[in-house]
């Protein structure tokens, strides 16, 4: 799986500031990173890679940051794949004999255009050169050929087996090489296996950071998830915590807090926000978290303007709870934004007349024209957002709405004096406004809003636009008015939008627990969708002959089934059970000259194995097609370990070129690779399992203060076995993650895949 960031235009200095966190195979070796230059009209050209090793990442547990310098791109190097052979020392009428059978290989490199190759293997042994028949267009060859060598006792000589690409006008094509020490194969007598293609290396490079350096951060993270019971006392601790949120804050709650460090406190929000959005008590949870941080303020003028674990785990939770509401409102007025493509600008400074073009009569426009116009124009997309964000309170999800009133209520019992009238609906604001609405317009495309970054002129006008919806969200302080006076222009639409918010805000927290229940049973009967979009569907015609043509539906994919109409509001057909599903794979750019198809493997109701062909309009839709297939679907039983990358056209599979259409398959199933995503369903095991590792990582210092707990109230020695006081949370904490700790130790490693988060930076 491949994601690609968005293009940045005409710079050799492009920032990105994205991240992606995918979910690997166990069994990966490498993740590199390419730097494209997009063209239009004909291929990418690639400008250089970065590529870092299992062990790199393994050598940097807290993960590699720097820049690398990009390398040249030699066709030599670019090897992928696996082949699959036998070698055996046997008797020979002079002397013994190296036999080499070469059976088959799968996911090769594709070098033709048509999307495969055309490849064939050469044995090389002392001094000896032996070829297998060529199998075309095919990146999953099978040959069933068998070689002999004549064997010289301590003879050093290496074999070597080569796959190439055979090109009838131009030179071979490289695919990779595997090398055998043939003295450790005298001892064996036999071995064989699949071997991963090694690269050839032995040209010389360009000069290091000649083609530019690209920063990452990179983290790779390797945790073994246990069972779903071995969780159960560290969820039910954690829970029992927060449900006694009204009588106080609890003790375990605080001390996670406390022990935190600034660098993990956003993983951590996250973590326990999904956990207890998982059990149903994301509301308690942020509950007991604005008590903590209300019991710790004392200016008003302060409240939730840190980093607090509180601020993080709210972030986190409008993001996951709050994402499809945040794309209802802005959605609209975003697109206006990329589609006017206006310029506009309110500070006299960075007026650029000549930007601008002519008014009427080709007459140039004058600054003053200019900044009335940029005026009017953000003055039109702000009251168009604040309008569209006063029509939304019952598009608002239920569980926000009943947070935020937690929030309100709190924060006006803190502050009740009519001085402070306005701090509860400030409180709201700091995290609806200054945290989730002004990033998601400033930064559209982090927020899955558009699908590239703005160029210049966008990018101004969605920074301004957002700097107003923050003075809105501020209620119009004077110190607001003040930082920036030139946005004054914009101020009578600002205290209009004050008075909207205000009023907003009002109905929006007025939500009693009745109507919230109601609301959450209603959106219960609905099953949410996963993943939804327009997609091209292939069908199959007669004996298996594909249909050349395909058609534009709109696909919805929830817990249930993956779903199709012919528009977003037309009734839904269910096309495939999700219970139904057995893997979700790429499909070879040659079977249909694209190379963003995939194929959903299914059974359909009388047990009989169906595949659906499904076409996406770019690389990163595809992928997250494949992961959200791939995750609501992880758990079905009988999912597949292999598959067909090609299509069965006429009599045989393209890519393997066998003849049985009911053949296994010639390459492994991805079904661990994925990528995370915002709407991705909770991984209750994962999460537990993130907690756990963190609580770990602070174990000493919860002990510590265990210690400091105990001499403070006479309880002697700490206790954290059977016999521990059950109304000590702590001893209990302590307990739950040695008997995990414990059932680690006993568990293989590897049962889940690793995570690999990258925010990405060039310069040259």
């Amino acid at each position: 799986m491949s994601p690609s960031s968005a293009t940045v235009w005409k710079t050799l200095c492009p920032f990105w500031g994205e991240e992606y966190q995918v979910h690997l195979p166990p069994t990966f070796h490498a993740v590199a990173f390419y730097v494209m230059d997009e063209d239009a009209l004909s291929r990418d050209d690639v400008i250089g890679k970065v590529c870092l090793t299992r062990d790199t990442l393994a050598a940097h547990p807290k993960g590699f940051s720097g820049w690398a310098h990009l390398t040249e791109v030699d066709p030599d190097e670019e090897v992928q794949g696996e082949i699959h052979l036998r070698l055996e020392v046997v008797p020979g009428p002079r002397a013994r004999r190296l036999r080499c059978s070469v059976l088959e290989a799968r996911d090769l490199a594709p070098k033709d255009r048509n999307g495969a190759s055309d490849p064939f293997v050469r044995v090389r042994y002392n001094g000896r050169t032996q070829e297998t028949s060529i199998v075309k267009k095919s990146c999953y060859p099978r040959w069933n050929e068998t070689f002999e060598f004549e064997l010289e006792e301590g003879a050093t000589e290496a074999l070597c087996v080569e796959a190439w690409d055979w090109d009838l006008v131009s030179r071979n094509d490289f695919l990779g090489k595997v090398i055998f020490n043939v003295q450790r194969l005298w001892a064996t007598q036999q071995e064989e296996g699949w071997f991963r293609l090694q690269p050839d290396q032995s040209k010389s490079r360009r000069g290091e950071g000649s083609l530019g350096s690209l920063q990452l951060e990179v983290r790779l993270r390797d945790e073994t998830v246990l069972p779903s019971g071995c969780y159960q006392p560290l969820v039910r601790l954690l829970c029992c915590e927060v449900k006694l949120g009204t009588q106080g804050p609890g003790q375990l709650i605080p001390l996670i807090e406390e022990t935190t460090s600034t660098e993990c406190r956003q993983d951590v929000a996250t973590n326990l926000l999904k956990l207890f959005l998982g059990q149903g008590l994301a509301k308690d949870f942020l509950d007991l978290l604005f008590q903590l941080e209300l019991g710790r303020t004392s200016e008003a003028n302060t409240l939730f303007r840190s980093n607090s674990l509180a601020s993080k785990s709210m972030e986190s939770f409008l993001k996951v709870a709050g994402m499809r509401y945040l794309h209802g409102v802005l959605g609209p007025i975003i697109d206006r934004v990329f589609e006017e493509k206006k310029y506009v600008e309110l500070d006299p400074s960075k007026v650029e007349v000549k930007d601008v073009g002519c008014s009427g009569l080709h007459r140039p426009q004058t600054e003053a024209e200019v900044l009335e116009q940029s005026a009017q124009t953000l003055r039109t997309h702000l009251g168009a957002l604040l309008s569209a964000l006063s029509r939304s309170v019952r598009s608002c999800p239920a569980v926000v709405r009943a947070t935020f009133r937690q929030l309100f209520r709190r924060v006006r019992e803190r502050f009740p004096s009519a001085q402070h009238e306005n701090v509860p609906f400030i409180a709201v604001t700091s995290f609806l406004c200054l945290r989730f609405f002004s990033p998601a317009i400033m930064a559209p495309k982090l927020f899955h809003l558009r699908e590239r970054h703005a160029d210049a002129r966008t990018s101004r006008t969605l920074l301004l636009l957002a700097k107003a919806v923050q003075n809105v969200g501020n209620m119009d302080t004077p110190a607001s008015r003040a930082k920036e006076a030139w946005m004054e222009p914009l101020q009578p639409t600002v205290r209009q939008g004050v008075a909207q918010l205000k009023d907003f805000i009002t109905k929006l927290v007025d939500i009693e627990e009745k109507e919230e229940l109601d609301l959450q049973r209603a959106l219960s009967l609905q099953a949410p969708p996963v993943k939804e979009g327009p997609l091209f569907i292939h069908r199959t015609k007669g004996k298996g002959h594909l249909m050349s043509s395909f058609k534009k539906l709109h696909f919805s994919l929830t817990t249930e089934a993956l779903s199709f109409a012919k528009t977003p509001s037309s009734k839904k057909s269910a096309l495939v059970k999700l219970a139904n599903i057995r893997a979700a794979e790429k499909v070879e750019e040659k079977s249909f000259g694209s190379s963003h198809v995939m194929q959903v493997i299914y059974e359909d109701d009388a047990g009989t194995p169906q595949t659906v062909y499904l076409q996406c309009k770019c690389v990163n839709e595809l992928n997250q097609w494949l992961s959200a297939l791939r995750k609501v679907s992880i758990s079905n039983p009988g999912l597949l370990g292999s598959y067909h990358p090609g299509v069965f056209r006429g009599d045989k599979w393209s890519c393997c070129h066998q003849k049985d259409k009911s053949d296994l398959g010639c390459d492994k199933t991805r079904s661990r690779v994925t990528l995370q995503e915002w709407n991705d369903p909770l991984d209750h095991d994962l999460e537990a399992q993130l907690i756990y590792r963190h609580l770990l990582g602070v174990e000493a210092a919860l002990r510590e203060k265990h210690r400091e707990l105990s001499a403070g109230t006479g309880a002697g020695s700490v206790r954290t076995g059977p016999g521990a006081a059950p109304e000590d949370p702590l001893a209990q904490l302590l307990q739950v993650l040695q008997d995990l700790q414990e059932a680690h130790s006993s568990s293989p490693a590897g049962s889940r895949p690793s995570g690999l988060s990258r925010p990405l930076a060039l310069q040259t």
